[in-house]
């Protein structure tokens, strides 16, 4: 009598704790696929909710209650959490290349790693700011200068942001609230917000680019439109008091204690190796399965994937709504059946916190001022995503 075969187990491999993977594997936990063996691998044990990112900052949210564990995450879906760097893809072989262990196998992979800014090539910048991404490094950096100024309240502080896009926009105005909180009221305090266009949010309708700009100024953040900062120095080389120089090419330059640099998204270097088809900034291009183009066993989601049909700005609500569609499409392959195709809202709602308090409404052409009810319901909506994984979890 021949000993009965075992079941064979496909692998199924998710990089990156995004948005779109935290609901996959949430949506796993409670559907299982059947003799499927799930690896999350990540750089960190938690992962940020972007929509309550500059409400943390703000000081509305503690830490935990913007992040989703990742390992109790994995423990409810039966996923191997390996907390790991991706280097390499071995797609001949199916294999995935980390820092810091040996390879692992998969049969369908899918890639969910968000994205990093821009390359720093302002001169000697790289040394002396603080990325907005990775996220885990941008609040390592903040939580140190709330500390600092909590030490010495009396203390004039100057910071900068670099990148007047949404995210500079929406960091800078959550920044001042919370230090003006904390500062001592005689303390003198000086935000400056540099873009090198002339228009805030460019990419946003000209409504609320005209709206962003009037709250900023009357918060008495300084804004530098149209300056393309050239270099960043520390002032000691100056032969002035400890801080840094930020030089433009207008000649401008201003002193400031800290510089955050929030400039254009894109991908790691890593991926260009990979044989995997990409756009021209290097994210990887999928169809609107959310399937590779050049390889039918990988797939992405979020920042780090370009929808050849539908291009989309790099936005954490389109990750949240790929999720879904994301984890159906893995489990039609997995099993053999024919994918189905997602396609993206053209527009979206768009809730902007203010960092008082109050929320910006926005939805291509329409637009509604600063309200303080637009904040509970942009907090009642964020606070309800994060309760998907609080309840099962059991936080």
């Amino acid at each position: 009598m021949q000993p009965e075969k075992k079941p064979i187990c496909k692998n199924l491999v998710l990089i990156g704790g995004g948005h779109s993977h935290a609901i996959v594997l949430r949506m796993l936990g409670m559907n299982p696929l059947p003799r499927v063996c799930v690896t999350l691998i990540s750089t960190n044990s938690d992962t940020p909710y972007s929509g309550m990112l500059p409400g943390h900052i703000a000081g509305f949210y503690s830490h935990n209650e913007c992040h989703i564990d990742l390992r109790l995450l994995s423990q409810f879906a039966h996923a191997q959490f390996y907390v790991d760097r991706v280097i390499n893809l071995d797609l001949q072989n199916k294999k995935v290349i980390c820092a810091n262990r040996p390879a692992v196998d998969f049969d369908v992979l899918s890639v969910d790693i968000g994205s990093t800014p821009a390359k720093i090539s302002v001169s000697d910048a790289a040394e002396y700011v603080v990325p907005a991404k990775p996220v885990s490094g941008l609040l390592k950096h903040w939580y140190q200068l709330l500390r600092n100024v909590e030490k010495n309240p009396q203390k004039p502080l100057s910071i900068a942001i670099a990148g007047g896009g949404a995210g500079g926009v929406e960091l800078a105005l959550s920044m001042e609230a919370q230090l003006q909180r904390i500062l001592s009221p005689s303390a003198m305090l000086e935000v400056h917000l540099f873009q090198r266009d002339r228009q805030l949010m460019s990419k946003h309708h000209h409504s609320v680019q005209r709206l962003v700009e009037q709250i900023l100024t009357q918060r008495g953040i300084k804004l530098h439109l149209g300056e393309n900062v050239t270099q960043v120095i520390p002032l000691a080389e100056t032969g002035n008091q400890q801080g840094l120089q930020v030089k433009c090419e207008s000649g401008l330059t201003v002193d400031c204690d800290k510089i955050f640099w929030v400039t254009q998204a894109a991908a790691p270097d890593w991926l260009k190796s990979t044989g995997l088809r990409t756009d021209e900034r290097g994210f990887i291009l999928v169809a609107d399965t959310l399937q590779s183009l050049s390889h039918p066993d990988v797939f992405a989601a979020g920042d780090i994937a370009t929808m050849i049909n539908h291009p989309r700005p790099k936005a954490g609500v389109f990750a949240v709504r790929q999720g879904k569609p994301l984890y159906q499409n893995l489990r039609r392959y997995l099993l053999g059946q024919p994918l189905k195709a997602y396609v993206p809202q053209k527009k979206y709602l768009s809730l902007i916190g203010t960092g008082d308090g109050s929320a910006i409404a926005t939805r291509g052409a329409f637009t509604l001022p600063p309200n303080k009810l637009l904040w509970y319901w942009k907090d009642w909506l964020d606070r309800r995503f994060m309760e998907r994984f609080s309840k099962e979890l059991g936080n």
